[in-house]
């Protein structure tokens, strides 16, 4: 079963993926290899999904799962679409880069990373900035963007909850990585905005109130 492309763009998928082949699209990949590094350090010991637009990207700590797009569906250990192929809550962090951008249809991902990471752990989005002047790189080229806002709801309605601020990464006009953070999108061609799996709190057990018979003698 092929992966939910957009309804809006049926060829985006193979087009998102071109381009970020190419060496405008690979300047923002590289920019972003220092924040994969941080996820895949975030949970020592637990695995991690990395979600990517192309194959051939360095393989980045220890008890990685890659996958890249291809040809409509996920490469890496398996070849697979959507559902995932893993148990719920068995993955303690989540990076999804520029998948979402033109690849596969928002809502579906990021229901699924909701439904395997573990409580508490964190998904770490990767995605292309609308507002910067580095649009004019993929502009009818495929990929595809959206504001931090949007993101935000997006997030929400998975189940996730999204960090106040984003992070402005890569560069903003010529194709030179730029791995500097900034706080806010900006001007940056890409911008980082993490979330994490909401916790359900434990309904605590109220105390029974007592029985007071007529004579005043307490029962259970």
């Amino acid at each position: 079963m092929p992966l939910p492309g957009t309804a809006r763009q049926p060829e985006q998928a193979p087009l998102a993926g071109a381009w970020f082949a190419s060496v405008a699209g690979r300047a923002i990949l590289d920019s972003e290899d220092d924040i994969v590094r941080q996820a895949a350090a975030e949970r020592p010991g637990q695995p991690w999904l990395r979600l990517m637009p192309v194959e051939g990207l360095e393989p980045v700590g220890e008890r990685e799962l890659p996958f890249h797009i291809a040809d409509g569906a996920f490469h890496g250990p398996v070849r697979c679409a959507l559902p995932l192929p893993f148990v719920s809550e068995s993955i303690g962090t989540a990076v999804v880069q520029h998948v979402a951008d033109g690849a596969v249809l928002p809502a579906a991902l990021l229901e699924e990373i909701a439904r395997v990471l573990v409580p508490g752990g964190r998904l770490w989005l990767l995605t292309l900035n609308p507002l910067a002047p580095y649009r004019m790189r993929w502009l009818r080229q495929g990929p595809s963007a959206s504001e931090p806002v949007r993101w935000r709801r997006r997030l929400r309605t998975a189940g996730l909850e999204p960090e106040a601020v984003s992070q402005g990464v890569g560069p903003r006009w010529n194709s030179i990585p730029n791995a500097s953070l900034q706080q806010g999108a900006g001007m940056r061609a890409a911008f980082l905005l993490r979330a994490e799996k909401r916790v359900v709190p434990l309904i605590p057990i109220r105390n029974r109130p007592l029985v007071r018979f007529n004579n005043g003698v307490p029962a259970a």
